[in-house]
This record gives C-alpha cells, sequence and structure tokens, in this order.
C-alpha cells in the first residue's frame, strides 16, 4: 500500500495529537516484575465498579475517520475479500478434543494505518468441507458460526491452542496487531480508533469472522474485539490484573461479575452453565532419588576410567529431567447454584472432581553425559593449536629432525639395523613408548597419570597384555561384517569404522579423556603415546590389532584406512625379513612349518614341487627396497642367459627346450599355449598396490592434468600400465615360448574372440584371434608385451614401495592437529552415539524416539558421507541425538516416579507404562478413573508425600503467616497445595438488551494465578433496533 497524501497525514496528525508513527510507537518498555503495575482493561480506564471492570466499547461511534483512516479502512475489506471471509458459512459442531488433534493454519498480510504498520493474520482449524448445498440452506438472520461456537463445551481448556482459542472457543478468527515486536498500542482514543475502523470494514464487507485488534504490550495479550451477523454483535473485551480483590477469588464473586455484565432484563434470569478446572503443581520429587547415578572420575579398576568400561560411552541425565506435573481437576458440567464455592467454604474437592488430567514440565536443557560427551568432542574441532603448542616442547624433536629431510630419511630406512627380535616381547611396547616420550616431559607435567594411560594403551592393543615372541603377533582378524548386519548399514553410512576396530576404540577413548581426564591435553598427549605406538610396531615388526587385512576399506574413514595402509606396509616388511630368513637356510625346511604354510600357499604347487628338488624358495617380497638391486647370486642378463629367455622379446618359440619356468602357480584348466601346445599356467604375480582416497584423488589429478592430447593420453596409458607390465613379465616367465594372444585368453577373456570355422579336411575347428581394439597398432597392450622380459614376481621391481607409503603414514599422522584428529573421528563418535541411544531405547520402546532415530540416521549419512560436513549440520545431529537422549531419560524418570517396576498385576503395569508414554508424547493425558484410577491413587499419593515434607520443612511462623484467604482455607486440606490456577468459563444465553431481543449466547472466561488475574467476556446483543 502507498504511503497517504500529505493532506491524508495531516487529518490523520490531528486525530493523533502525539503524531502518526510517534503516538504508536512511543510505548515504554516491558517492566521487569509487576510491582506497581496499574490494572489495565480493554480499551479504556474506568473507576471500580463490576460494569466499569469491562466497559462497553462504542462501535463506529467516535466519529467518521479522516483519509489516513479510510485508507486502512479500505485495505482491511480488501483483505477480507481475498482471504474469502465474506457472508455466513456454518460448519458442523465441533468435536471433543478438535483443538488441540486438529491442524491450525494462518494467513498473514501487512496493512497500514496512515505509516504505522500493522500485521493481519487469519488463524483457522482446518475441518474436512462440508456440502455445498448446506451453505444454500443457510437462514440469513442465522446466528454466526463464532457465536454459536461460545456456548461449545467440547473443547474447554484445550491444552494446546492460540490463547484466543482457549478462552472464547473460536475455530476461526482475524487478528490485527502491530508488526513490530517492540511497537504497542497504548491510549484509549487510538484503540477505539482501530475498533471503530474495524467495525466498519466488518459491516461493509459483511464478514462474520471475529476480527480482533491486539493493544498495549505484547506480553500482556490484551486484545478486544468484535463480531457482526444480521442484526447481532458479539462485542470481546478483556482485563488484565496483577492484584485482584478478595472478593472476586471465587466462584460466587465471578457470577456477581458475569450477572451485572449482562444485564439481563428476565427474572428469574436464565441459568448458567459453569466449567472449572484447577490445577496443582507438584515441585518436590525429594522422596524420589533420581535413578541415575553420577560417575565417579576417580575410580580406575580393571579397565574402568570414571566408573566407565573403556569402548562404552555414558548415557542418561545428571539430573531430573521432569521438573514438575501439573495435574489438573475439571468439573466439566456445573450449573449455578448445585455447588457452594465462596470466601468461607468450597465444594470444589479435587479428589471429587470428575475429571483429572496429567501434564510434565520438563527441565530445560537437562544435563546429559551422552550429549556432554559429543558436544566437547566436537568442541575440539574448533581448536587451531597443534600438537606441540598444547604440550609445549616437541616429542618428536629428535625424530622431527630426521623428517626434514625426508630423502635423508628414507635413505637410512633402507639400510635398517639387525633388531634382536627374539629377545623383545610385545609386553614392553607400551613402556618403550613411554620412554620416548618421558625423554622431553618430566612425569609429573603428563596430563595423563601413568595408570590411565596404560589402561587405555592395554584396551587399544591388547596384545601388549601377552608374553609372546613378538614375531608371532598378528593383527586380529576382523571380516567385514555381513551387508545386511546393521553394524555394517552404520558405519557404511557414516563412514565411520566396525565398532570393534582401532579407529572406533581410538574414537571413543579420546572422547572419555577429553570430558574426564585433562581435556585437549590429555587428547594431544594420548594422541602422541599413540603415534609412538605406530611408530614402534613398523620398525618392529608388529601388526597393528583391530584393523581388518587387506587393502583399505574405503567405505570407512580417512584415517582408518591410513591405519590399514600401515598394516600392509607392516605385512610386506614382515614377510620381506621372513623371506630373507628363508633365504639363509639350506632347505625349506629349516624355517617354521606356519610360515612354510603361508608361502607354500602364497607361490603355488609349482613352487613346492621345487622346493622337493632341494631349491632354494625365495618370495618376490625378499627383495631390497630399491628399485636397482635385485637377485644376490646372478644379474639379470646372466641368469636370462643361462634360462635361454633373453632371446625373442615376444616370447617365440626360440630355443623352447631351452626355457625353464618359474613363478608358475596353478595350471589353468585345459588352456594350452596357441604354439607349442603346453599347458597354460596361471603366474605368481605382485598384488596391487593399496592405495586410500586422498592417494586417489592425487593421482586422478595428476592424469587429469595430462590433459587431452595424444601425448598427455599417452603419457597417462604408460602410468596406468606398470601393473599390467608385472603381469606381462610374471606371465611369460610361467609360460615359456607364450604368445600374446595366450595372455590375453587369461586376463582379458572379452578380447580374444573365437569363432567355428571348417578346414580344408571338412573338419569343424574353432579359431581365435585378438578383438579390433587389441589390433590396433601401437596400443598400450602391444608395446608393453614387446617391452616385458620373463621374470617372475618375485624378482621384479615392487609395485608397493612399503617402505615409502609407511613413512608417508607415519608423517601423515604425526602431523595431525588435535582439531584434525577430531574431525577424522567425529563420524565414529557420532556411529557411537547412535548405537548407544538405539541400544538404550530397545529397553524403553518409544514410538517418537524410534522415528527420531530415523531421522538422525538419514540425516547423519547424508552430512558424514562427504569431506570436511559444515559445523552447522553436525551440531544438528548432535541435537537429536541429546533430545533423543533426554526423552529416554524421561520416560524412565516417570516410570521411576510412577512405579511402573512394582506393580504385581500385569494389567496394571501395562496400564501405567501406556499411560506414561502418552505422558512423553502428548500435552496432555487423561487420568483414567480420575482419582480413584490406579494412576490418580499414585498421583494422589505423590502430592500428599510432598505436602508432608513441606509441612515438615517450614518453619511455625511461615505457617502462621500465610497471608492469602485461599491459601489458608487450602490449608484445611493437606492433601494438596493451593492451586496454582483457577480457570472458570460461565455461559449462558440471554436476551440484550432488551427483554424482546433475541436470545445471545454470553461468555466469560476466569484465570486466575498468583500473580495474574485476567477475564475475558465475550458479550452479544441484538442490534436490529439499537
Amino acid at each position: 500500500m502507498n504511503k497517504p497524501a500529505e493532506e491524508d497525514l495531516e487529518g490523520t496528525l490531528k486525530l493523533f495529537p502525539h503524531g502518526g508513527r510517534g503516538a504508536f510507537s512511543g510505548a515504554p518498555k516491558t517492566p521487569k516484575s509487576g510491582a506497581g503495575l496499574p490494572s489495565v482493561h480493554a480499551p479504556c480506564r474506568s473507576p471500580c465498579g463490576s460494569r466499569a471492570l469491562l466497559p462497553s466499547i462504542p462501535s463506529g461511534r467516535t466519529g467518521a475517520p479522516q483519509d489516513g483512516g479510510r485508507q486502512f479502512i479500505s485495505r482491511v475489506e480488501e483483505v477480507l475479500n481475498d482471504w474469502k471471509l465474506i457472508g455466513n458459512c456454518l460448519g458442523r459442531p465441533l468435536e471433543k478434543g478438535i483443538f488441540t488433534s486438529g491442524t491450525w493454519e494462518e494467513k498473514s498480510d501487512e496493512i497500514f494505518f496512515a505509516d504505522f504498520k500493522f500485521s493481519i493474520t487469519h488463524h483457522y482449524l482446518v475441518l474436512e468441507s462440508t456440502d455445498t448445498e448446506g451453505k444454500d440452506e443457510v437462514s440469513e438472520d442465522a446466528v454466526p458460526q463464532s457465536m454459536q461456537d461460545l456456548l461449545c463445551m467440547n473443547n474447554d481448556f484445550p491444552p494446546r491452542a492460540h490463547c484466543l482459542v482457549r478462552w472464547y472457543g473460536l475455530r476461526e478468527f482475524v487478528v490485527i496487531a502491530p508488526a513490530a515486536h517492540s511497537d504497542a498500542v497504548l491510549s484509549e482514543s487510538k484503540c477505539n480508533l482501530l475498533l471503530s475502523s474495524v467495525s466498519i470494514a466488518l459491516g461493509n464487507t459483511g464478514c462474520q469472522v471475529p476480527l480482533f485488534v491486539q493493544i498495549h504490550h505484547k506480553w500482556r495479550r490484551m486484545y478486544v474485539g468484535e463480531c457482526q451477523g444480521p442484526g447481532v454483535r458479539t462485542d470481546f473485551e478483556m482485563v488484565h490484573l496483577r492484584k485482584v480483590p478478595n472478593q472476586y477469588t471465587h466462584l460466587s464473586g465471578l457470577l456477581d461479575i458475569f450477572k451485572s455484565k449482562i444485564g439481563c432484563p428476565l427474572t428469574p434470569s436464565p441459568p448458567v452453565s459453569i466449567a472449572i478446572r484447577f490445577t496443582y503443581v507438584l515441585q518436590d520429587w525429594q522422596q524420589y532419588f533420581w535413578p541415575q547415578q553420577p560417575p565417579d572420575i576417580d575410580a580406575l579398576v580393571g579397565g574402568e576410567v570414571g566408573g566407565l568400561e573403556f569402548g562404552k560411552l555414558p548415557f542418561g541425565a545428571c539430573e531430573d529431567p521432569i521438573s514438575e506435573l501439573h495435574l489438573a481437576t475439571t468439573w466439566p458440567h456445573l450449573t449455578e447454584g448445585i455447588i457452594v464455592d465462596n470466601d468461607v467454604y468450597s465444594d470444589l474437592d479435587p479428589t471429587q472432581a470428575p475429571h483429572w488430567s496429567v501434564r510434565v514440565r520438563k527441565a530445560d536443557n537437562p544435563q546429559c553425559l551422552l550429549g556432554d560427551f559429543v558436544t566437547e568432542f566436537f568442541k575440539i574441532c574448533r581448536r587451531k593449536e597443534s600438537t606441540d603448542e598444547i604440550l609445549g616442547r616437541s616429542t618428536f624433536e629428535e625424530e622431527g629432525r630426521e623428517m626434514a629431510d625426508i630423502t635423508h630419511a628414507l635413505s637410512k630406512l633402507t639400510e635398517p639395523t639387525p633388531v634382536p627380535i627374539h629377545k623383545l616381547s610385545v609386553s614392553n611396547m607400551v613402556h618403550t613408548a613411554k620412554k620416548k616420550i618421558r625423554k622431553h616431559r618430566g612425569a609429573e607435567e603428563s596430563p595423563l597419570n601413568n595408570d590411565v594411560l596404560n589402561a587405555i594403551l592395554l584396551f587399544l592393543f591388547p596384545d601388549a597384555a601377552s608374553e609372546k615372541p613378538l614375531e608371532r603377533t598378528t593383527s586380529t582378524d576382523h571380516s567385514t561384517p555381513p551387508s545386511d548386519s546393521e553394524d555394517y548399514n552404520l558405519y557404511n553410512q557414516f563412514k565411520s569404522a566396525p565398532s570393534d576396530s582401532l579407529t572406533y576404540k581410538l574414537a571413543l577413548c579420546l572422547c572419555m579423556i577429553n570430558f574426564y581426564h585433562g581435556g585437549l591435553k590429555g587428547v594431544a598427549h594420548l594422541w602422541q603415546e599413540f603415534v609412538l605406538e605406530m611408530r614402534f610396531r613398523w620398525e618392529n615388526n608388529c601388526l597393528i590389532p583391530g584393523l581388518a587385512s587387506g587393502a583399505p576399506d574405503l567405505r570407512c574413514c580417512l584415517l582408518h584406512q591410513k591405519l590399514q595402509m600401515l598394516n600392509c606396509c607392516i605385512e610386506r616388511k614382515k614377510a620381506r625379513d621372513e623371506g630373507k630368513k628363508i633365504s639363509t637356510s639350506d632347505t625349506v625346511t629349516s624355517t617354521r612349518p606356519g610360515d612354510s604354510g603361508r608361502i607354500g600357499d602364497q607361490l603355488g604347487p609349482d613352487h613346492l614341487k621345487d622346493t622337493e628338488k632341494g631349491e632354494v624358495v625365495k618370495s618376490w617380497d625378499s627383495w631390497s627396497d630399491s628399485e636397482e638391486e635385485f637377485f644376490e647370486c646372478l644379474s639379470d642378463t646372466e641368469e636370462l642367459k643361462g634360462n635361454g629367455q633373453e632371446s625373442g622379446k615376444k616370447g617365440g618359440p626360440k630355443d623352447v627346450a631351452n626355457l625353464k619356468p618359474e613363478g608358475r602357480l596353478y595350471q589353468h584348466g585345459k588352456l594350452t599355449l596357441l604354439h607349442n601346445g603346453e599347458p597354460l599356467y596361471i603366474p605368481v604375480t605382485q598384488e596391487p598396490a593399496p592405495m586410500t582416497e586422498d592417494l586417489l584423488e592425487e593421482q586422478s589429478e595428476v592424469l587429469a592434468k595430462l590433459g587431452t592430447s595424444a601425448e598427455g593420453a599417452h603419457l597417462r596409458a604408460r602410468m596406468q600400465s606398470a601393473c599390467l607390465l608385472s603381469d606381462m613379465e610374471s606371465f611369460k616367465a610361467a609360460n615359456p615360448g607364450c604368445l600374446l594372444e595366450d595372455f590375453v585368453r587369461w586376463y582379458s577373456p572379452r578380447d580374444y574372440i573365437e569363432e567355428e570355422v571348417t578346414d580344408d579336411k571338412g573338419n569343424v575347428v574353432l579359431k581365435g584371434e585378438l578383438s579390433a581394439r587389441m589390433k590396433i597398432p601401437s596400443n598400450m597392450w602391444v608395446e608393453a608385451w614387446e617391452t616385458a622380459k620373463p621374470i617372475p614376481a618375485r624378482r621384479q621391481r615392487r609395485l608397493f614401495d612399503d617402505t615409502r607409503e609407511a613413512e608417508k603414514v607415519l608423517h601423515y599422522l604425526a602431523i595431525q592437529k588435535p582439531a584434525d584428529l577430531a574431525r577424522h573421528l567425529l563420524p565414529c563418535v557420532i556411529h557411537a552415539a547412535v548405537v548407544k541411544v538405539k541400544e538404550e531405547e530397545s529397553l524403553e520402546n518409544i514410538s517418537s524416539v524410534k522415528k527420531i532415530i530415523r531421522q538422525i540416521i538419514s540425516h547423519s549419512s547424508k552430512v558424514l558421507h562427504f569431506p570436511n560436513p559444515e559445523d552447522k549440520k553436525l551440531e544438528e545431529i548432535i541435537h537429536q541425538i541429546i533430545s533423543v537422549e533426554a526423552i529416554i531419560a524421561r520416560a524412565r524418570s516417570l516410570k521411576a516416579k510412577f512405579g511402573t517396576e512394582k506393580c504385581e498385576q500385569e494389567e496394571e503395569k501395562e496400564d501405567l507404562e501406556r499411560f506414561v508414554s502418552c505422558l512423553l508424547e502428548q500435552p496432555e493425558v487423561l487420568v483414567t478413573g480420575a482419582g480413584r484410577g490406579h494412576a490418580g491413587r499414585i498421583i494422589h499419593k505423590l502430592f500428599v508425600n510432598a505436602q508432608r515434607a513441606a509441612a515438615m520443612a517450614a518453619p511455625e511462623e511461615e505457617v502462621k503467616r500465610t497471608g492469602c484467604l485461599e491459601e489458608r482455607r487450602q490449608n484445611s486440606v493437606s492433601d494438596f497445595p493451593p492451586p496454582a490456577g483457577r480457570e472458570l468459563i460461565l455461559r449462558t444465553t440471554v436476551p440484550r438488551p432488551a427483554p424482546y431481543s433475541k436470545a445471545l449466547p454470553q461468555r466469560m472466561y476466569s484465570v486466575l494465578t498468583k500473580e495474574d488475574f485476567r477475564l475475558a467476556g465475550a458479550f452479544s446483543s441484538d442490534a436490529s433496533f439499537f
């Protein structure tokens, strides 16, 4: 809407003596307490008196609005027309509980009064559409739907609804309120001006939906409004007080106000229908100890730290997550004269109320152990300090000097000093690592004490507890879980690590150390010890436990892949060192049985056959790291000459009789060589070099940078053919006299095409040839075949340099900051937290928790599966985990308070468990049987015990000083405290303003709390002749 013209604004300023916008927005700030707060009525302040409390509001009688007001009215009419709120459409009666269970929607728009901005919002309950014929049958003088809803008793005191719904029972209404939260409409003249404009807009459009205007400060929730129908009108008025006279604290005083306001001209007056609800609050849970035991941080017994086993996350709230229990006792259908409730006596005994309903108030952000563990660990991700900065002087100072020149380090490591392995024990690995780190840090300066550190290292490396020789130590064979198992699905989705892996255990230990033992310094200390342990195991050929054998699993986190890569290096180095031992023996019989069996499996039956002849078995892994150092006894040329393989690069038939096969694994079925008909043997080949995902990405970038030119494509193909060349050389050595076609038949059968043809003699024979791509001149396969020499795998250059790769992994581990480490391991921590909440939920069986857990898994799989997830998304996941933990803790708290485990009868136990489950998921739960049911008796007992505890704790003077009449009256009934809230709804149907007027609904809602008193009245009148 455009701003009004200058003359319009002048007219507006005349109506607003304090100026346009300033007149609305010059509201004082919200007072901090109720002290000195004046009583406020809507829309004006009047002298005391029952009629003055709810003064009549003139409707459209404050004078014609000026141009600013006309534009406001026009805009309101336009919005009402756009929302199709014109005319009367009667709906079916409201079902019981629909205000809470139904769906509420709203539509909003902006309007201006002069330059003051308002928001207009339409709130409505979504109901199933009724017959269109019903609208045509509506009588022209029918009472509007909202007036009929005033008398509906099916939805009194809804537990969750808009305040106007609770006060007036409306299914649909429109609210006009200042758009800015700090703006407020304070003066009486402006309130009346707005209400007059609203009344004109309703009359012009024929809208029968109630329209409210919010006045005063928003925190006071003050509304005035109007509803118009054919010849009828309902005025919605309100009173809000901090203190109320004693005569209005009971039913009889409120009835006097109600009757005085409606001014019924009939004698006797029609009966008044009454609905009453008293709310009692239970805050004292002292008689019930909170079941969660706080962890004992100083405990360290048998692998436990902080009273918790390693590898297991804590769970539960450290405080009671249920702060209050609210009992609402309701008398839904009473009639005036049936009960007595005045300043002397009351019939309203809560134990006799026909309806009881309960709701629980949850503690705000209760401290939960699992949530705190994960949150504190996540905070490490935002730290920027390195390990050395956290711990002071570098613990890797000596090693750092060597790492400065990596080529020097590698050349030194290729000539290792012999280690007396037989004298070493696995149990001293931890102590050796500690000696290294203690050179630079005294024991008294260590963030972790020795007992905790030793316990953690023994948990991570259980093989350190055994006294077996170091050379016999092997890694635990952790087979991959089945693809349909829950653990597989989680670590695969989260990209974490298997739950029994070293990486997973390390994440949990670091999480525990961060929370209980030393915080960030403790994490840095343990990580340095861990890196030293990895270095020690590499140097001493000791496999790392808790890692699956084989190449790195790209489905796991990068740190897990790095540890697997290091284990692969240790395996290769250990096999090479053992091969050197075997080579120094005269026969295979001098080797250990286990090793000979493993090597025999690797080399195949052909090599075992050779060993029976007295030959020395040499593994390809048994040779030096140097790429230029080969077989010790003979050079390549000499041995090739001795084997008769130097001539004929293509491995042709020349001097076939002098060729000697090497490196055979086993015979390949019935296949024979094409040239000489000898059986085709599968060779022993080198395993492909294992790679982690960062190495794969790095390799992809290098290959991509070569470009698309012919030269780049050729170079890229040569880089990718190292493994192919190695296999060709192994194949030539195992099959003397073979051709490229023979290799293709074994290596890539689809590239060898066979077809049946008829020879000269008329016989049908199979004739084969290479595929079209293999016949391309100078293709990569042909070039590699021509280049390949008949060299067995054991004598080839290594495809995988374990020494270089191990040093790269160790360097990578050493330079990780605690923040980097936490980001690597956070998926494992979240994985463990989800597993923990699933375990705990299975004990409670809460349907809402199951749904949230599924959401957590779905959300986490999307966020964690990609590198460097956003902190905000990680915080959302952690917040979801905390909310699940809090819900489960609340369930356990309620079960402890209601004693579900103590029920002897199975039926009562099931009812109680169902009742507790509803308390968690619903805003308010009806107590079956009220105070006489099983749950009602337990609730009654809780209040009785709390009252007795309060009576014993309160000093006598305070008991004598109970100033309020209501409190004195309630103190005589010791079972319940004075009600924290008293709500009443008074209804009747009377003709107003004259005896011959149409009988219309009248309603008044009252709520009285310790510091608040509110009256909300809806008073209808016949406007046909008035």
